[in-house]
Formats: C-alpha cells, structure tokens, sequence
C-alpha cells in the first residue's frame, strides 16, 4: 500500500506533492524516491521534521499505525493512516482523541467510499430512493491469502479483511447493534494456530431494524470480488465486482470473461480519490470525509464479530466499549 500511495500521491492527486518518503529497508524507500522525484530519508524522526511539511500518509504494518500516527500528531501534521488504525480499542481511541484534541485532520483508508459507484449507491439512498433499508449483503473474497508472516500480525480476518465490509455496512444503513459471526480454516487449517481463518462470515443487526450478511474469503481461487446488495422497500441496488475486461466471449454451451485477480485493479481509481479528498482537507481546512470515529466504529464492529466466533454466541456494540 505503501508503493501504491506514493504513486498516487506523485501522479494522480493534483491537490499533492510527495515530498519525502521513508521505509525501515532503506533500499525501498530509496527507489520510491527516485521513481516519484522525492527525498529518501533515514529515519521517523527525519521525515516528521521536514519543513513544509503538510501531512502524513501512513502505509505501514498496523502494529505501527498507532505509534506513527501519535507521533504524527505530535509534530502538528494532518494524517492519512491505513486501515485499521490499531490492532486493539484502547489504543485506537488513543489516537482519535489525540488527533481530536490537537484539531489536526485524521483520515482513515477506507477506499472503498470513494468508489465512484458506491458513492453514487450512498448519495441515492440518502436521497431515499431505496426507502426504508431491510436487508444488505456483502461479500469479499480474495484470489489467495496474503504471506503468512503479515497474517501473524494482521489482527484476524474481522479486523484485517471485514473492517472494510463493516465499513461499508455503516456507510450505506448505518450502526450496527449487534453481530454474530463463525470463521473456519478450510483452505489453510494452520491459520487456526495464530487465531484466524481464511472463510468466515458475520451477521449484523442494525440499529435501525435492518439486517446483513458479510461472507469473508481469503483463499476463492478465481479471483478477486468486492459485491454488496442492499435491498430496500422500494428498491434494491446490486454493487457488483466488475470484470477484468469488458469483452465477454460466448462459445458453444459456455460464456467466458476474464476476472480481477487483486484488489488494485477493482478500486485503483478509489485509492487515488481517498488521497485527493485528504489533501483538499489539509488546504480548505475542510473536515475530512472520513474520520478516526469512523475507524473506531468500525474496528468495534470487528471486535464484536472476533469475540462473536471465539464465544459461540451473539454480540452487542455495547459490549466491546470498554
């Protein structure tokens, strides 16, 4: 996400100029730097100490979101943090507050809201056209799961993977009351002895009567998908995963079209919007579109649904604030 962001940060976000980079190999931040016309520098502290400096985009393994992001705040900057922004509650609030207290900007990546499509979806069903929400349906797969030493530190599938779906889920009907959720280790059964699972799916009670379903894949084999259906009493809208490629060849008894094998090929566009919206905050001074209560809500969303599997039973947001 890192070589991502710096990309967009170089090339697709008018609103930005990457300045600087750094990465713990040196080699790596050395290469963005001179791919992106930016600076390399050796350290944290280094970077934080930039003059000119307007804001931070953090990419790094979400053991050290919060550390950086504090640190961040410290130095005044507005920040960009990748989802989620901590591995556990108290921690993330840690960071909101912060952030809140000094009045500095806090956006968090979720990318997803800034899909032309599902914004259009949001922007719709606040008009109404949908009606009262009843059901949604979300399901997110991956063609293969990630290196197994990021999935040591990855905070689970719920956290990880699900914190997106969560996300979307708020977005589109709103909090969540309740959830109940079961994970299983099917395409790997060694994920078990760090806690996780490469399938997994989550119920939701919203607070507003609805219900909804999130189905987890790490391991789908065909590709990768990204699909919702919200259905409403006057209407129902389907997000689906698009193809590769619009072409769809039809043969004898079969009808064939190539699928997306990663996640940047279905919402490259949304990761550069997510980084202009960031950067138009910092100049405008303008609230970002989506904040660090956002990220806390949806990390406990999460934890509801980790706690959910590991005690066999229903639980409440109410249980997860500590």
């Amino acid at each position: 996400m890192g070589s991502v962001h710096a990309a967009n940060l170089a090339r697709a976000c008018p609103s930005a100029e990457l300045i600087a980079c750094y990465d713990r190999d040196p080699d790596v931040a050395r290469a963005a730097a001179e791919r992106y016309g930016a600076v390399a520098v050796p350290s944290v502290e280094d970077l934080l100490g930039i003059e000119g400096l307007d804001g931070l985009v953090i990419a790094a393994p979400t053991a050290a979101h919060a550390p950086l992001a504090l640190a961040a705040a410290e130095a005044g900057l507005g920040t960009f943090v990748e989802k989620p922004i901590a591995l556990d509650r108290r921690s993330t609030l840690q960071v909101v507050e912060r952030f809140e207290a000094a009045r500095l900007a806090l956006q968090v990546g979720f990318n997803r809201r800034f899909d032309e499509s599902v914004a259009d979806v949001h922007r719709r069903v606040r008009a109404g056209e949908l009606g009262p929400p009843y059901f949604l349906r979300i399901s997110q797969r991956d063609m293969a799961p990630p290196r197994p030493e990021f999935l040591a530190g990855s905070g689970g599938i719920f956290l990880d993977m699900g914190i997106h779906d969560f996300d979307l889920a708020r977005f589109l009907v709103g909090d969540v009351a309740r959830v109940s959720a079961v994970g299983a280790a099917l395409a790997d059964p060694g994920l078990r002895d760090i806690g996780d699972f490469d399938t997994a799916v989550a119920t939701l009670e919203f607070a507003n009567g609805a219900l909804g379903v999130v189905d987890l894949g790490r391991a789908a084999g065909y590709g990768y998908e990204s699909s919702a259906e919200l259905v409403g009493a006057t209407a129902t809208v389907r997000l689906e995963t698009p193809p590769a490629l619009a072409a769809e060849w039809l043969r004898a008894g079969e009808a064939t079209r190539p699928l997306l094998r990663s996640y940047d090929r279905r919402y490259g566009p949304a990761f550069a919007a997510e980084l202009e919206a960031f950067a138009r905050a910092l100049l405008d001074g303008t609230p970002v579109p989506v904040t660090g209560r956002d990220a806390l809500a949806a990390f406990e969303v999460a934890l509801a649904a980790t706690r959910s599997c590991a005690l066999g039973r229903p639980v409440s947001l109410d249980e997860v604030v500590e």
